[in-house]
């Protein structure tokens, strides 16, 4: 079984706090790897969050290849952090030759453009980078503003120390970052199948199973042109989310209607049976099934969780004054938060939505 989790707070903090997070419950993880998405960023990165950064993995042809794309589009590269790494003899590590992590200003044209312009254009120059990953010269993970993730493949520990993680400092932060340590196990362990999962400023982990993938993955593929790879059944949360929200521009809740719908019987008593019958008839291919637990970030990096129709996996939500952390084992929050007040922890149910905005109130939306 997986172990997801994530935090957000009021300050920027380190991705330490991350690895200590999931540190804790390690037996609950095979050390096949460790990923991470961080919104919201400090250090270096505060003063450009209008702009995207690109985040990869490459050889040095495929960053030679990328900048070139980049640069034939009109993207102008403002800022370059390639993190200091340390390779010791026995880590578990399968290292690329390259990682980096470079800001962009736009090109000339779109420097007027609306915001939906932009993110489109950000989206198509990532689609064309996944090209690179066919013969594993460069994965492209994330090309957004205000956002860097980071993936690899080894045992997590070992991560942390050949990137230098362990040890915080003030030009790595932000103050949301998820994270997860397994790869995808079920199916080929290729870097792009590790949580979390990026698209268009959303970000989606999970803890379990998503049995009717197939199904997901059938009506997925024709939805939008973003959705693609399906490296991981757990993928289908990511793009169902994408769609509900940001496609159809619904509210929050009704993602958890369209994954997890109510009964026939409990559509019959509610107000709003007719929107409830036409979501299950409709987009009755998005729904999910099996065990799992689903934490996901939104654009303005709002956070919430929710789990399957019969709560088979478990989740807990910890906060105290400054940072709500997310957690698929209490041991991860204890680990970082072992001064706040245990008794307002809050275990979600099967039919809820937990959601953490800006300033940090804790909301439970029942569905």
């Amino acid at each position: 079984m997986c172990r997801i989790g994530a935090i957000k707070s009021r300050n920027y903090i380190h991705p330490s706090q991350a690895l200590l997070l999931m540190q804790s419950q390690q037996k609950g993880h095979d050390n096949s790897g460790f990923a991470m998405v961080m919104h919201d960023l400090g250090g270096i990165f505060e003063g450009y969050k209008h702009l995207p950064t690109l985040s990869m993995a490459c050889t040095d042809e495929g960053l030679k290849i990328a900048e070139d794309i980049l640069h034939a589009a009109g993207f102008q590269r403002v800022l370059q952090w390639v993190p200091e790494t340390e390779n010791r003899p026995g880590l578990d590590i399968i290292a690329m030759p390259n990682y980096v992590f470079e800001t962009f200003d736009y090109p000339r044209p779109y420097k007027k453009a609306s915001k939906e312009e932009k993110e489109e254009l950000l989206l198509d120059i990532r689609l064309t980078l996944r090209a690179l990953e066919e013969d594993e010269k460069g994965f492209v993970y994330s090309f957004w503003p205000d956002v860097v993730t980071l993936k690899e493949i080894g045992d997590p520990r070992d991560i942390g120390t050949y990137f230098k993680l362990w040890e915080p400092d003030d030009n790595f932060t932000a103050r949301v970052i998820t994270a997860q340590c397994r790869q995808n196990t079920n199916y080929d362990i290729v870097r792009y199948a590790a949580h979390p999962f990026f698209l268009q400023g959303y970000t989606a982990l999970a803890n379990g199973e998503n049995t009717f993938y197939l199904k997901n993955v059938e009506m997925q593929r024709e939805l939008h042109r973003g959705y693609i790879g399906f490296e991981s059944d757990s993928q289908c949360f990511l793009y169902s989310l994408h769609y509900v929200h940001r496609e159809l521009k619904w509210p929050l809740i009704y993602y958890k209607h369209v994954i997890t719908p109510l009964s026939f019987e409990d559509i019959e008593m509610r107000d709003d049976r007719e929107q409830l019958l036409a979501i299950r008839q409709s987009l009755a291919h998005l729904e999910i099934n099996g065990p799992n637990t689903i934490i996901g970030v939104l654009p303005d990096n709002s956070l919430f969780t929710c789990c399957d129709a019969k709560k088979l996996r478990p989740v807990v939500v910890g906060r105290t004054e400054d940072t709500v952390v997310v957690s698929s084992e209490v041991c991860g929050i204890n680990e970082i938060l072992p001064g706040r007040n245990w008794e307002t922890d809050i275990y979600p149910d099967e039919r809820e939505i937990v959601f953490i905005g800006d300033n940090l109130e804790v909301q439970r939306w029942k569905q």
